[in-house]
């Protein structure tokens, strides 16, 4: 890959990652109510669906799903659901405070638990696997190897996306901590899921 096209590569990414979305409100929701435990659990699933959905494009098999449109409207509805789903446990269930950093947690959450969660918030948004269906070809050089490509524009999402969602986990992690005690932490994660329900009605009712 040429360096010119790495760096506008580059700069495009992080102006993808800046921009909030599922992953973005699922990450900072795990993070408001488990901390920093949580925000790497959550993040390390969102990423792993990067690593699946750069795999499935250079298998081509995002271009085949994006012909079967029965399939896309599955996933999309699958989708949609579950963030809802989320969304409605994160508004329905009681505020866990986030654990002290200076006491032992009595017991953390599983952390497969919440890498699953995120792993399944990226696979069943096909929008994001159209977008990188749309968006990797055009920095793609037909006279290089492919795969190389590929793995360098791999590295970039994930490390990119990896820095920006725990930057924002830290948002969540820090603002509850300093409202501990008060009641905004229990309409800060209704917030969250209220974000989660808003993203899975929009993608429910989105067309191709």
């Amino acid at each position: 890959m040429a360096l010119d096209t790495f760096l506008l590569y580059l700069a495009a990414w992080t102006l993808v990652a800046l921009s909030p979305g599922p992953a973005v409100f699922f990450t900072m929701s795990q993070a408001a109510r488990h901390g920093n435990h949580g925000a790497l659990a959550g993040t390390a699933g969102i990423l792993i669906g990067h690593l699946v959905c750069f795999t499935f494009v250079a298998f081509g098999l995002a271009a085949v799903l994006a012909r079967l449109e029965g399939a896309m409207t599955v996933i999309r509805i699958v989708g949609a659901l579950y963030l809802m789903y989320l969304g409605a446990r994160m508004i329905l269930s009681k505020t866990q405070a986030v654990p002290d950093v200076t006491a032992a947690a009595p017991r953390p959450p599983a952390s497969h638990n919440i890498l699953l969660q995120g792993l399944l918030v990226q696979l069943t948004n096909p929008k994001n696997l159209m977008f990188v269906l749309a968006f990797l070809p055009q920095f793609i050089s037909a006279d290089r190897p492919l795969l190389p490509q590929l793995g360098i524009m791999l590295t970039v999402t994930v490390v990119i996306d990896g820095l920006f969602l725990m930057g924002y986990a830290q948002i969540a992690t820090r603002g509850v901590r300093a409202l501990k005690g008060s009641r905004v932490i229990t309409w800060l994660e209704r917030a969250f899921g209220a974000a989660l329900i808003f993203f899975g009605v929009k993608l429910m009712t989105a067309h191709r």
